[in-house]
């Protein structure tokens, strides 16, 4: 299909399975940072991932004119180095993304960040300058795994380090989300993210469940299991779909559109429906949609991003319907 007759009827079709979205951001101001508004509903809390457009130069302007056009809430805003927002500068500009984006209608529910100590000198001035502008949720950094015999030390030093960033959580009032990355991190195997929040407060601290990393490691019913076990504490989503391909004799894993890769959606949405979730929802463009100049990145990322959200509202118009008969 020609991309701009795709993007036309993308973004028709989404904005036709939403209502106006431009209220979150009031919404977001109002609603202390230590939650979402449980009210709101959940294809209102939709949020696209940055991330993918980090590497351009773009400014908060030209992203903010991007997703606008999307019809979702706002922005998972990357705060790491590297980023949209750089931690060195984190104090200046991530009031100033957040006005840009507040200019457009759109709200900052969650931002990634790289933290992982109380000990990082980024860590304070992140967290209390996304508290002041009433951002309620962050995820963390990751923590790796040395070897698979040291797994207990690990753990016992995971949970040493989360505890402070907890306890800094609670104090000015921002929400931490464990994100269960596949590979030798802590969180990819889902039950030793268990074990180290289990006894760290709820409130402050869940899961940044993650459905396509879940089955990376947890292939046909582990991550369905893994899910049951963490849901009480999901705070966060991310939605992302994925492939197992043989490249050069060597199986890896591919990012894909959604609905073409391997994660079960219709399952984990049924399971996510009975939930009181009322956390922020991440879009992740993982996959490359293109385009080597900045104005060919934005219009892939835009095709990219509202195909993607049309098959995601999808998924959650069908939850809906099934909960409301």
């Amino acid at each position: 299909m020609d991309r701009r007759l795709f993007l036309k009827n993308g973004i028709t079709s989404a904005a036709m399975m939403t209502s106006t979205a431009a209220t979150i951001s009031a919404a977001n101001e109002k609603t202390p940072a230590n939650g979402s508004n449980s009210r709101t509903d959940i294809k209102d809390r939709l949020c696209l991932f940055t991330d993918h457009l980090d590497d351009y130069g773009f400014s908060y302007q030209e992203v903010a004119s991007m997703i606008e056009q999307l019809g979702v809430s706002g922005v998972d805003l990357t705060v790491r180095s590297g980023g949209l927002v750089t931690p060195e500068r984190v104090v200046k500009d991530l009031p100033k993304a957040a006005g840009v984006l507040r200019e457009h209608g759109l709200s900052i529910p969650m931002i990634t960040t790289g933290l992982t100590s109380v000990k990082d000198p980024a860590t304070t001035p992140t967290l209390t300058t996304a508290a002041k502008l009433g951002i309620g949720y962050y995820k963390l950094g990751y923590y790796q795994y040395k070897d698979a015999s040291s797994w207990r030390s690990t753990l016992d030093f995971t949970r040493k380090e989360l505890s402070s960033l907890v306890e800094l959580g609670r104090k000015i009032g921002i929400r931490a989300g464990f994100h269960n990355h596949a590979g030798p991190l802590v969180g990819g195997a889902l039950w030793d993210s268990w074990e180290v929040l289990e006894s760290l407060t709820p409130r402050w601290i869940g899961f940044y469940f993650d459905p396509a990393q879940a089955t990376i490691e947890g292939g046909k019913h582990g991550w369905n299991l893994g899910f049951h076990r963490l849901k009480a504490r999901i705070h966060m989503i991310a939605i992302k779909d994925f492939v197992w391909e043989k490249v050069a004799g060597q199986w890896k894993t591919t990012w894909v559109p959604l609905g073409e890769g391997m994660v079960q959606w219709p399952a984990f949405f049924k399971a996510l429906s009975p939930l009181n979730f009322e956390g922020p929802i991440s879009l992740h463009i993982e996959y490359d949609p293109g385009g080597t100049s900045k104005a060919a990145r934005l219009e892939n990322s835009l095709v990219s991003a509202a195909r993607d959200l049309a098959f995601l509202k999808g998924q959650l118009k069908s939850i809906t319907a099934s909960t409301s008969k």
